[in-house]
């Protein structure tokens, strides 16, 4: 059909637009090769301290007069007046910053502000119109010229040509999710593929029904089904309506492993099944098949095989996995699917993947860590056999199982952190595996020299302040090793304590406070703004805001900021890190 196809063309053309509009991002990586050449495949190279610092000057007493009621920044910023960065070769490191480029010029902030306030938890005007605007699309492709609910050859092949959009939304490894920089974890193309795909149901449905109705009334329903194009065609139907049911929230959230097994089973019948309906159909059945084969290859080349040592944090009610034999590959924020070998998580535990944030840095000496929270019934075996130890090594318990890690996976995309002026992570509970490897990666590329960042602030909000007690260790060693920019962390607990009090009433570490209650978040943006512009950013940088599964309340914050503030800092970015299905 001329009309489907010229709508499909129309649809292509959109997404260039959209491919162009990004394509600045996208040059910006070739300026920062650490981000460019890491993010694809995850390997194991020896691990050699890249970068050591000097001090040419005592760091302290501090200068005089320098007085401030945040001793620990003044001190750090005035220490770092005292060293200089060196190389391997013990010279001084020559600054190489990352290029940035704003996804938002100053003339338009105000005019796009309105798009980012959120309609319901996750879901943007933007994305709002986007939905609506396809769907007029949509329904000027079933009724220019037509009536949808007779035209059936018209509603067929809109069902048609429009599975490969469908697919290419969803798969992982796709061409259009590198070139726009977006993740599929991240609802960026999944809201299109769940809307695109009920459209697809729907339109194959009116093309089925008009027949049934017509060889009904005719009473030759049992003839015509019979034949085998018919046939095959029925066979299609019934598929169309398994990813449908079967995909309805409620069976996806409490039955996953069920929802994925009819989805994949399901999929390989259908397309099959629409080229034996109608042979005609067959560039299209190609187009399908062949996203769906260029994910699983990557996904293939993607996989690795080794060793984990799990080890349970009770505080945290999460399982710390450590694969030491992969240590690079992979950017600060990205993910993987982890496979656990064992029959320890039950007869068929070992055949369940699932998706975890790497909570360390690329090329640093633990190799990959992750922190796997109890939310279900694989994380809570997985927990429970993390107790059962296999060795214990300097007093820690450990067992050692083999993994398949699939990845990486998702992260900035085409943003750079370490390009912005200052950047501020917002997270909530196991969101904090997310702020750990991307703080970390801006302390090392700040030491490297790679780095235009002047401000890092970290507020995690917990339950029970006891959550803070296993990861107190890594946090005071970001905050020392934080030479040249100061990193100030904020921890918030909105439950009381169970028990005593896990931490003595004049706990202090610098740079770090501990705060019942929930965080002021706009406070703390126009504090990191106010640091920012006293540090020497200018309409020329841009501060960098990263939310994690707090993503609405940080999203409310950043719209409610003073344009003038927000000017002064070239602008607010916000980089939201979510997983959904």
């Amino acid at each position: 059909m001329v009309m489907v196809y010229n709508v499909n063309i129309f649809i292509l053309a959109i997404l260039a637009l959209a491919v162009l509009l990004r394509s600045p991002r996208a040059i910006a990586l070739f300026g920062s090769p650490g981000d460019w050449s890491s993010g694809f495949i995850l390997r194991s190279i020896p691990y050699r301290p890249s970068r050591s610092v000097r001090a040419n000057q005592p760091a302290y007493p501090p200068p005089a007069g320098a007085v401030s009621d945040d001793v620990h920044t003044i001190h750090s910023y005035s220490h770092a007046q005292h060293v200089e960065r060196l190389d391997e070769k013990g010279a001084p490191v020559e600054m190489t910053y990352p290029p940035h480029f704003s996804t938002c010029p100053k003339f338009l902030r105000p005019v796009l502000a309105p798009f980012r306030i959120r309609v319901s938890p996750g879901f943007s005007v933007a994305r709002a119109i986007t939905v609506t605007v396809y769907f007029y699309i949509l329904l000027f492709e079933a009724c220019y010229k037509s009536n949808p609910l007779i035209d059936a050859m018209r509603t067929g092949w809109i069902a048609v040509a429009h599975l490969p959009f469908v697919f290419n939304y969803a798969t992982k490894n796709n061409v259009l999710v590198g070139l726009l920089g977006f993740g599929y974890e991240k609802k960026q193309f999944n809201y299109l593929h769940r809307f695109l795909g009920r459209a697809v149901v729907l339109a194959g449905n009116l093309h089925s029904i008009y027949y049934f109705y017509k060889w009904s009334m005719a009473g030759t329903f049992v003839t015509n089904i019979k034949q085998p194009s018919n046939t095959w065609g029925f066979i299609a139907l019934i598929c169309l309506d398994v990813l449908f049911f079967f995909s309805i929230e409620a069976i996806r959230n409490r039955a996953y492993n069920f929802f994925l097994v009819s989805h994949v089973a399901a999929f390989i019948i259908l397309v099959p099944a629409v080229y034996m309906h109608q042979p005609s159909t067959l560039p299209y059945m190609l187009a399908v098949a062949g996203i769906w084969g260029l994910d699983h290859l990557l996904r293939i080349i993607k996989t690795s095989f080794s060793t984990a040592t799990l080890r349970p944090l009770p505080e945290l009610d999460l399982t710390r996995v450590e694969i030491p034999y992969l240590n690079s590959g992979w950017r600060a924020g990205q993910h993987i699917r982890l496979r656990v070998l064992s029959t320890g998580l039950g007869w068929f535990g070992w055949s369940e993947t699932h998706p975890f944030t790497i909570a360390s840095v690329s090329n640093g000496p633990e190799g990959m860590v992750l922190m796997v929270k109890k939310a279900g019934t694989w994380t809570n075996r997985l927990y429970e056999m993390s107790k059962i130890s296999g060795y214990v090594e300097a007093g820690i318990i450990g067992r050692q199982v083999k993994v398949i890690v699939e990845g990486p996976y998702g992260g900035p995309g085409h943003t750079i952190f370490a390009s912005f002026s200052a950047a501020v992570f917002v997270v909530g509970g196991s969101g904090i595996t997310f702020a750990l490897s991307a703080i970390q990666d801006l302390v090392q590329k700040d030491v490297q020299g790679r780095s235009r960042v002047k401000v890092i602030e970290l507020v995690w909000t917990i339950q029970d302040p006891a959550s803070l007690i296993p990861l107190l260790p890594a946090l005071t060693s970001i905050i020392q090793q934080s030479i040249f920019t100061p990193v100030r962390i904020s921890v918030y607990y909105t439950r009381a304590a169970t028990g005593k009090f896990p931490f003595p009433d004049d706990f202090y570490v610098p740079g770090l406070t501990l705060a019942p209650g929930r965080p002021r978040i706009s406070k703390v943006l126009d504090s990191a703004i106010s640091r920012a512009v006293s540090l020497g950013a200018g309409v020329k940088d841009t501060v960098g805001i990263t939310g994690l599964l707090v993503g609405d309340d940080v999203a409310k914050a950043v719209g409610g900021v003073d344009p003038v503030r927000r000017d002064q800092v070239g602008g607010i970015e916000i980089h939201e890190e979510t997983f959904g299905w």
